[in-house]
């Protein structure tokens, strides 16, 4: 999805578009907006080759966007074998390492005072003992990384625990697919207390653009990814946004998802993203707020756009596919009506994945998910 709303971006301001993609079958290859899409390994050895290949094969250096976490860590890594064909912007990778490892990045913002849930690594049934009498329920559990295994076992990021039993049994049932699970307190509040920031920083540590949003649904529910999300603003956010990164020296894309706490009203950290675009890249075009076309420009030295303050115009954000199978699960449950959601989503909107002008990769991702439920059965 990353992938697919960045090169949409892009092309619209008649930029030229290289995809990469480990699935010539995944929706987003049937894209029109990218002059051609090149399959390969998305990550480590095979990455760092084709990308080598393809940049000796260019009139002139491209930029880059990785838009996968796997992505940021090899680009990172091997920033200097690619300099001389890529425009690649990224902090120190000691930096880009401490924000992409949920243990170390919460390491690093107890040293720097920086508001996040009480948090436990968990590696064995050992650690899960010592661990049950010190956090509260509910809680969340979570991989510290998600492989291949975990995607295919699940499409949870997530689970929100209420009992020792449970927070028991989902381990012994998942800890073959992750490493090792980290444990979080639980901030209460609804979906809609969750806010984002986006932001470019330059090479000097300036942010040159921000965008703040909120969610209103995600999917899965309560542990999810947004499905349904509009521009907000919050300057309590935006000030926590700058002062996480801007202290840490950062350069490139950044992301902070934040929620705020009923109980306490105070705005907690749920996990910093680094050196990519999200979801919200779309949404904020839409809002005339020109974020990723500000890191070309920059990069490259042009002239920066003009388009770079949020106005508030009202704007959504919706996957479309996810937002209706979230609002039969809520719906069975009685928690929406079908008018509720209807009335929601008035106002002007900007979607994940379906275009009018590119519709393809819309229609390729509803069919797949139709054909993988009837597999399944």
């Amino acid at each position: 999805m990353q992938g697919l709303q960045s090169a949409r971006v892009l092309a619209n301001h008649k930029i030229p578009v290289i995809g990469l993609a480990e699935d010539k079958h995944d929706h987003g290859c049937h894209t029109n907006v990218c002059e051609r899409i090149i399959i390969t390994k998305t990550e480590g050895d095979e990455l760092i080759e084709t990308l080598m290949t393809l940049g000796k094969s260019l009139n002139q250096k491209a930029v880059i966007y990785t838009c996968q976490e796997k992505n940021v860590i090899t680009v990172s890594k091997e920033r200097d074998i690619l300099k001389d064909y890529y425009h690649i912007i990224f902090p120190e990778h000691s930096i880009v390492d401490i924000f992409m490892d949920k243990n170390k990045f919460y390491e690093y913002a107890l040293k720097n005072n920086l508001p996040v849930p009480k948090t436990f690594t968990i590696k064995n049934l050992n650690e899960l003992n010592e661990v049950e009498s010190k956090i509260s329920f509910p809680c969340i559990l979570k991989p510290s990384s998600k492989s291949s295994e975990w995607i295919n076992k699940t499409i949870k990021k997530a689970f929100v625990v209420i009992s020792k039993n449970e927070l028991r049994n989902n381990f012994i049932e998942y800890i073959n697919y992750t490493d090792s699970f980290i444990i979080s307190e639980w901030i209460d509040g609804p979906d809609t207390n969750h806010f984002t920031c986006n932001s470019y920083f330059n090479r000097n540590g300036e942010a040159l653009v921000n965008y703040v949003s909120k969610k209103l649904r995600q999917w899965p529910p309560k542990t999810g990814q947004g499905c349904f999300a509009e521009e907000a603003r919050n300057d309590d956010v935006l000030f926590l946004s700058l002062k996480v990164f801007s202290e840490a020296g950062f350069k490139g894309l950044t992301y902070l998802d934040v929620k705020l706490d009923n109980n306490m009203g105070n705005y907690y950290i749920i996990e910093p993203n680094i050196g990519r675009p999200t979801g919200r890249a779309a949404m904020a075009e839409a809002s005339g707020v020109d974020y990723l076309y500000t890191m070309y420009c920059d990069l490259l030295n042009l002239p920066l756009p003009e388009n770079r303050v949020q106005l508030y115009k009202g704007v959504k954000w919706m996957h479309i596919r996810r937002d209706i199978m979230l609002f039969f699960v809520l719906w069975r449950k009685g928690e929406i009506t079908f008018n509720q959601w209807w009335k929601s989503l008035r106002g002007p909107k900007v979607f994940a994945v379906f275009s009018m002008k590119d519709p393809l990769p819309f229609f390729f991702d509803f069919f797949r998910v139709i054909k993988d439920s009837f597999n399944k059965k």
